[in-house]
């Protein structure tokens, strides 16, 4: 993009400044320029410059103009629109024009009323022209509002902002602290609505109100001290630090009214719910879903009598009970999935722009998302649990790493399998967020695995007699809530094989992006070599989520076998902000006691991968060619009532149908309902009991490991011993 700098013409050899001055007879620009050195010659200045908007949107180019005459800095979206009303005007009398440390092209206009406009020149030339012409209008400014308005021990709060009345933002804020800010004054003067009823306001908001009002004063104090120095000896009034100062002490004044003011409306919103309604947790770091899809606070009351006409499966407080229940899987049951593979676009996303710019202006850089509740539309339809599934996507390759002939290339083998098990997880190229398993959930499935591996020309057909497969049994469960943790165990019998993990999923705000780091271990025991892999996993991240958002991995998982003394790095790189590939991944696997690297693998985890051999070999893998075995469920009528897709049914029902108000509603059910459970427990004091997961020292064990039962058997003088 072209950066148009104002007409501005730097002379070498003169060192000397060309500008284009404005013409405000005819409302455009003419070319008579004439030669200058800086001096204190007050001249109009137009030109392009960034201007930094929020996380959201950013940097965006913008044409700047500067009125001296008005004393006035206004931008307008670009050079045509010019002869428009400005999109956007800062008055500079008492401003602060500060250059950034950050780099050399940045620098901040900030005005009396606390507006700050961040700005970026083209190079540091072009900033210290702007910084110099801002400086030198602002001061001209600023004297004359101070001979105009000399300084008076009775000028209230309000007057301490005027001349900021041309900016529409500040417009609002000075109107809004002339008249109500901080709500004090109408309190004392007993015309405010909730002063008639002092009961509404509990004792935390009288206290805080109080504080507020001192706080009032303090400021008060400040301007008048501030405005009441002498000019001709000490500090000025008009001294660039105290002018930031008093814009400061209003800033904070103003954010203080309006986190107040948030708190009546919610005490308000909370006596005009009736009694036995919905608990509305309006304090907690988080919004109410309705909220979150655009609705309003009269909106939630008419949503709730909906949800009671709605037809879904009653689960009474005794559903611990339930949720407790082992289930016996019956594999004869299980039917090859039947769910598309493949998400479709998420095509609401420009229509739902306005409610994600509405949830990410309730966020901050570095916040827990653990109990922020995100729009409905951008859903998955499954659970998280089912998600953990289809890391058995390639079940051939996880029962072969037991085949390997020694230690070294069943380290390589499981490297191979754990590379290739993250690209089926998504279900698109669009990222998506899954649904956040309830306590107490379950998920099972399980896979058939020819005994003759897919590269030698074995097929799975469905209704392929079982005796010609492997199986490999999957369960996963929920069990916690907060922190969210999940457990899933997989085991083949006939192999020897199986993994256990446990996950606590800890997501971040980060600006134009969500970070979901998974913290948590798992373990792959090969009994029939007595060899454990402990490994951990990697961080997910969804980028661009204001536009089309996308899935990236990154970070550094260690897979480590002590008994056989070889492990592996395995480093996820993200993508760098300039040039770079997407989803690259490198691995080496090392012998630990020689300190030896055997092999190295580089390439992308959803595309190509290359094993290098110390031997000089090469092998290279697409995962987007591998096979898929597609898992079999249970029909969800004959699932039990906490298991994943029967208990989403209507979610995912009400999704298919792109019905949106009605899937939130039932979301918002279940979660409510899991809410009542949780503080049912509370108040008797019963504590929550998991089906299939024990809690062991800081992870969780399936209670039923296979590596259990084949010590079981094997104490009995007629089971065969696993070989060494």
């Amino acid at each position: 993009m072209q950066v148009e700098t104002a007409g501005i013409r730097m002379s070498e050899s003169e060192n000397k400044l060309d500008v284009h001055t404005q013409s405000s007879t005819q409302g455009s620009f003419r070319t008579s320029s004439k030669s200058w050195q800086y001096s204190d010659h007050m001249e109009n200045v137009a030109g392009y410059l960034m201007k930094y908007t929020n996380l959201v949107t950013g940097w965006q180019y913008r044409y700047f103009v500067l009125n001296n005459e008005a004393g006035l800095l206004e931008y307008f979206v670009n050079e045509q629109s010019r002869g428009q009303k400005p999109r956007g005007t800062l008055p500079l009398a008492g401003a602060v024009i500060s250059p950034s440390d950050e780099d050399s092209h940045t620098f901040t206009v900030n005005a009396i009323s606390g507006e700050q406009y961040k700005l970026r020149a083209a190079d540091a030339k072009e900033r210290q022209h702007w910084v110099s012409r801002l400086q030198i209008c602002t001061q001209h400014h600023t004297e004359a509002m101070g001979k105009t308005n000399p300084p008076l021990k009775t000028r209230s709060m309000s007057t301490t902002s005027q001349g900021s009345a041309s900016s529409p933002g500040s417009q609002r804020r000075i109107s809004h602290n002339a008249g109500s800010l901080l709500g004090l004054s109408q309190f004392h003067r007993g015309s405010s609505p909730y002063s008639s009823k002092r009961s509404l306001l509990p004792d935390h908001l009288v206290e805080a109100r109080e504080m507020m009002s001192q706080a009032q004063g303090q400021h008060r104090d400040l301007v008048q001290c501030i405005e009441g120095l002498p000019s001709s000896q000490g500090p000025s009034p008009l001294d660039q630090d105290l002018l930031l100062l008093k814009a400061t002490s209003l800033a904070t004044m103003t954010c203080l009214s309006d986190c107040f003011h948030i708190l009546q409306l919610q005490q308000v919103a909370r006596q005009k719910v009736p009694l036995g309604g919905p608990t509305i947790e309006w304090l907690e770091p988080k919004l109410p879903d309705i909220l979150k899809n655009g609705g309003t606070l009269a909106s939630i009351t008419k949503d709730d009598s909906k949800m009671q006409g709605t037809v879904l499966e009653p689960i009474e407080m005794d559903s611990c009970d339930i949720a407790w229940e082992q289930e016996d899987i019956d594999a004869e049951e299980e039917q090859e999935d039947s769910c598309p593979v493949e998400e479709e676009d998420l095509g609401a996303v420009e229509e739902e722009r306005s409610v994600i710019l509405h949830l990410l202006s309730q966020l901050k850089l570095g916040m827990d998302l653990t109990r922020v509740v995100l729009p409905t539309f951008i859903l998955e339809k499954r659970s998280l649990l089912e998600m953990y599934a289809d890391f058995m996507s390639h079940p051939d390759l996880f029962v072969a790493i037991t085949d390997g002939a020694c230690p070294m290339d069943r380290m390589v083998r499981f490297v191979e399998y754990y590379l290739t098990s993250f690209h089926e997880g998504r279900k698109g190229a669009i990222a998506k967020k899954p649904y956040n398993p309830i306590i107490g959930e379950t998920f099972h499935c399980s896979w058939r695995v020819p005994k003759m591996a897919p590269s030698q020309g074995g097929v799975q057909k469905e209704g392929s007699n079982p005796s010609d497969c492997y199986s490999l049994r999957f369960v996963a469960e929920q069990v916690s809530h907060h922190p969210p943790v999940s457990g899933f165990y997989a085991e083949c019998q006939e192999r020897q094989i199986c993994v256990n993990t446990h996950v606590w999923t800890k997501s971040k705000f980060m600006g134009m992006s969500i970070g979901v780091s998974m913290i948590g271990e798992g373990n792959l025991h090969l009994l029939e070599h007595g060899e454990e892999y402990a490994f951990t996993l990697p961080s997910a991240y969804a980028r661009s989520i204001l536009t089309v958002p996308w899935v990236e991995l990154g970070g550094k998982v260690n897979v480590n076998c002590a008994k056989s003394g070889y492990s592996a790095a395995i480093t996820f790189q993200t993508k760098p902000f300039y040039g770079g590939k997407l989803h690259k991944v490198n691995a080496e696997v090392k012998h630990n006691p020689t300190n030896s690297v055997v092999c190295r693998v580089q390439g992308e985890w959803n595309g190509v991968l290359e094993f290098s051999y110390s031997n000089g070999e090469t092998r290279v893998i697409d995962v987007t060619k591998l096979p898929v075995t597609r898992k079999r469920v249970r029909p969800n009528d004959q699932q039990g009532p906490y298991e994943s897709r029967r208990l989403w049914k209507h979610v995912t029902e009400s999704l298919q149908q792109r019905d949106m108000e009605k899937a939130t509603e039932h979301k918002r059910f279940l979660e409510e309902r899991q809410r009542k459970e949780e503080r049912h427990r509370t108040e008797t004091e019963t504590p929550w009991r998991t089906k299939y997961f024990e809690r062991k020292g800081e992870g969780w064990m399936y209670h039923k490991p296979l590596w259990k039962t084949v010590s079981g058997r094997s104490s009995s003088p007629a089971a065969p011993q696993p070989n060494p």
